[in-house]
C-alpha cells in the first residue's frame, strides 16, 4: 500500500518496534502490567523524566488525555485549552462525557495558547454559578505542528501556579517536539512546571500503546482505579511495554521523529518552490499547512491522500511519519506541479 501524507496514524509499526512485540510474544508473564517489561520501560520513563515520575500505560492517545485529567479535576470545574485543541475538536465528546467538565477555549492563530489570553479565561473564581478553571491543557507539538518553547510553557506554569490550576500537556507528538527543540524531554515538561503529560507512541512507531505521566506522585494515588474505571487498563500489558522499551531505551524514538521531522523540511522547501502554493504556518515538527488551488485537490487526493484542514480556504494538512521517503516528497510535489500547470 503506497505511502501518504494523511497522518502519522496512517503509517505502519517500525520494524524495531515489531522485533520487540514479537520477543515479548514467547510464554506466560503476569497480567495488566505486573509484569517485566513493563517495569522496565517504567524504568526507562524515569530515567528520561524524573526518579518519581509516576508512569500508567494506556491504550490509546484519547484514552489518555480523558484519564489523565480525570485525575486532576472535578465535573464543576473547566480546562483551558486552545480552540483547535485535540480534546476540543478531535476526541468527540469523550472529554465532555467522561469529564464532565466545561471546556473553556481560546482562539488561536498559530496552535498556541499565551498567558495573557488565558488570565482572561480564568473567571468569577468561587462563583458557584460558574465553572471553576482547574486545567490548562497544551499540545505539545501543536494541532498546527508548531512546537512551545521551555520559556512558554514555563509561562503558562506560572500562571497555572498563580491561580492554583494544573499544568497538562498532550504529548501525542511530544518526540517531534523535543527533536525540534534539541532539548530533553525533561527540561520542556517538568522542568518546566508540567504536572501531567500524556506520551505518545502510536504517532512515532508503535503499534498502539501511550503513556500518562504524573510528576507530583501525590496526583497519582487513586489512578490505577481511575485508569480501570476509564477502560484503558490493557490487561496484556507486556506488549506496551515492550514497545516502549524499545521505543527508549536507546535512540529510536530520536530517529523516528527526527526523520519525519526532516522529511516535513523537505516538503516545505519543495512546496516553496511552487507557484500557487502558500506555505500558511510556521513548519516546526512533522506537519504542514499550506493552501493550493481548490480545482487541484480532488484529483491530487486519488494520487496521495491528504486531508483538507480547511475547505473554506482550500488549507490542506500535511504529516510525515518515521517512514516517509524522499521519493515520496518528490512525487507529490511533482503531482502538484503538473496539477496546476494543467490548470494554468
Amino acid at each position: 500500500m503506497k505511502r501518504t501524507f494523511a497522518s502519522d496514524n496512517y503509517s505502519g509499526v517500525h520494524p524495531d518496534i515489531f522485533a520487540a512485540l514479537q520477543r515479548a510474544n514467547q510464554g506466560h508473564t503476569p497480567s495488566y502490567g505486573a509484569d517485566e517489561y513493563t517495569a522496565r520501560a517504567t524504568a526507562l520513563f524515569r530515567q528520561h523524566f524524573t526518579p518519581d515520575t509516576e508512569v500508567f500505560f494506556a491504550y490509546n492517545g484519547t484514552g489518555a488525555n480523558v484519564i489523565g485529567l480525570s485525575a486532576i479535576t472535578h465535573s464543576f470545574e473547566a480546562i483551558i485549552c486552545s480552540d483547535l485543541a485535540h480534546i476540543n475538536v478531535d476526541e468527540s465528546t469523550a472529554p465532555e462525557k467522561f469529564l464532565g467538565c466545561k471546556l473553556v477555549t481560546i482562539p488561536t492563530d498559530d496552535g498556541k495558547i499565551y498567558p495573557h489570553d488565558v488570565e482572561h479565561r480564568i473567571q468569577r473564581v468561587d462563583d458557584q454559578h460558574h465553572p471553576q478553571a482547574r486545567v490548562i491543557s497544551i499540545s505539545q507539538s501543536t494541532e498546527y505542528g508548531t512546537v512551545y518553547s521551555v520559556e512558554e510553557v514555563k509561562a503558562l506554569a506560572a500562571v497555572a501556579r498563580k491561580h492554583n490550576l494544573y499544568l497538562h500537556m498532550d504529548g501525542s507528538r511530544l518526540s517531534n517536539a523535543a527533536v525540534s527543540l534539541d532539548r530533553s524531554f525533561r527540561e520542556f515538561t517538568v522542568d518546566a512546571g508540567v504536572d501531567v503529560l500524556s506520551f505518545g507512541g502510536t504517532k512515532n512507531g508503535l503499534m498502539f500503546g501511550e503513556a500518562v505521566l504524573f510528576f507530583n506522585p501525590a496526583l497519582a494515588k487513586h489512578f490505577r482505579y481511575i485508569r480501570k474505571q476509564g477502560m484503558q487498563l490493557h490487561s496484556k500489558m507486556r506488549f506496551i511495554g515492550a514497545q516502549f522499551e524499545a521505543l527508549l531505551s536507546g535512540d529510536l524514538w530520536k530517529r523516528n521523529a527526527g526523520h519525519a521531522n526532516a522529511m516535513a523540511r523537505l516538503l516545505e522547501e519543495a512546496l516553496r518552490s511552487i507557484p500557487g502554493v502558500t506555505i500558511t504556518r510556521p513548519v516546526q515538527a512533522n506537519g504542514i499547512f499550506a493552501t493550493l488551488p481548490p480545482a487541484i485537490i480532488p484529483a491530487l487526493q486519488e494520487e496521495i491522500y491528504f486531508y483538507v484542514w480547511n475547505e473554506k480556504t482550500s488549507e490542506i494538512r500535511l504529516m510525515c511519519s518515521f517512514d516517509t521517503q524522499e521519493e515520496d516528497v518528490r512525487h507529490f510535489s511533482a503531482s502538484i506541479r503538473r496539477l496546476i500547470g494543467a490548470i494554468a
